[in-house]
């Protein structure tokens, strides 16, 4: 969103006429509407405006509820955004320490300050770029102890301040047609201010799920968040906001409730064994944590083979922390011979993971040319360093 059509949307007519729109559905509802709107006689700038806003607030559903219809976005804005869900949790730390006066320095648009003034902390919201910190005004007009500033992170005066939750951005500036930053020195604030900040009170820091590890520092509790079986971040946590003695976290929130799974270092992993009845694959924040080996000890599981996510056991143990599998039979490898094999069972509709093998679940789809009313699921992968292709069914409410 640029500066001008921020300002015809924070307009009292834009604003009316944002609220008044229906829930947006599809391009061809929008078509409909810009062609009422302009009947009434509203200008093409604000028109474009309140549509554009209107999409992103039907996006931002999944992250916001209920709350995203009251909201304002920018598309990079709403890409990084914390879920509001996970947001909660962010300030459950701070309240839960208390440190009442938090700075949040890369605000975005704010959803993370949201939920720390929520839980009555008065919290600074920061942003250098105009437009985002216009739009993090607005969504934090509602609570009395939140202020925004429009200013670098990195010149901010934290007189005063008890502790600092960080969200560098990692894209490019700009409101649309960004593009991801793989260098840490060029995310805003940069990661050497955010890590010496540390130094001087505590901190929590949000970073990317594959944010390479080798970079967190070792004072840091590291937790990977994962959503209804998305992983969405890595937060670092330092001084009285880390947990004493877990230095590594996987945290599940399902639909089920929250569950985690922590050690005080990444876990060893548990040795290599045949290929038994049950296959298990972990969930993205139990891999990312390196916690692989400790999970398969708790199921009485063993590798499939070293270095790939897999584990397999000879009988089920139910667990929130990886999905099971039921292996029915292993298929030929060879491509050929596979597809055979699957138009015998009559397998038409297939799906295809995979682990520790060059392939293109997609095309190798198209490739095997299903027919057949059945449906099944094939685990490509490697079984004590080879080959192996498994035919498997998914086994439903693990808890």
């Amino acid at each position: 969103m640029e500066r001008s059509e921020l300002v015809e949307l924070l307009s009292p007519e834009g604003l009316r006429l944002l609220d008044s729109l229906p829930p947006y559905e599809s391009a061809a509802d929008v078509v409909r509407v810009v062609s009422d709107l302009r009947k009434a006689g509203h200008a093409p700038g604000l028109v474009a405006a309140v549509l554009g806003q209107s999409r992103l607030r039907a996006r931002a559903v999944p992250k916001f509820g209920e709350f995203a219809g009251r909201m304002l976005f920018t598309e990079t804005g709403l890409e990084q955004a914390t879920r509001l869900r996970v947001a909660a949790l962010h300030a459950g730390r701070f309240a839960g320490a208390s440190l009442n006066r938090v700075v949040d320095l890369g605000c975005g648009i704010g959803g993370d300050a949201m939920a720390l003034a929520a839980m009555d902390l008065e919290v600074t919201a920061v942003d250098a770029d105009e437009v985002t910190a216009t739009v993090a005004s607005f969504n934090l007009a509602p609570f009395e102890n939140a202020t925004v500033l429009n200013a670098d992170a990195e010149s901010v005066d934290l007189t005063g301040f008890d502790a600092a939750w960080l969200d560098p951005a990692r894209r490019t500036a700009g409101h649309t047609n960004t593009s991801r930053l793989t260098r840490p020195e060029d995310y805003s604030p940069s990661l050497d201010f955010v890590f010496g900040l540390r130094e001087r009170m505590p901190i929590g820091v949000k970073l990317g799920p594959g944010h390479d590890r080798e970079q967190i520092p070792v004072d840091a509790e590291a937790q990977w968040v994962s959503v209804d079986g998305k992983l969405v971040e890595m937060a670092l946590w330092f001084g009285s906001l880390a947990r004493t003695g877990i230095r590594r976290s996987a945290l599940l929130l399902g639909r089920d409730g929250s569950h985690e799974l922590n050690a005080p270092a990444d876990s060893e992993d548990a040795p290599v064994g045949v290929l038994g009845d049950y296959l298990y694959e972990p969930d993205g924040a139990i891999i990312r944590a390196r916690l692989i080996g400790d999970l398969a000890r708790s199921l009485d599981a063993l590798m499939l083979s070293e270095s790939i996510a897999y584990l397999t056991s000879a009988s089920l143990v139910r667990t929130p922390f990886a999905t099971a599998f039921r292996v029915l039979e292993t298929l030929p490898v060879d491509e050929k011979k596979l597809r055979l094999a699957l138009q015998e069972r009559r397998i038409g509709t297939l799906e295809i993971k995979k682990r520790g093998v060059d392939v293109d679940p997609a095309t190798l789809r198209t490739r095997l040319r299903l027919k057949g009313p059945e449906s099944g699921t094939l685990v490509l992968t490697r079984a004590a360093g080879h080959r192996v292709a498994l035919l498997v069914e998914r086994v439903s409410a693990l808890s």
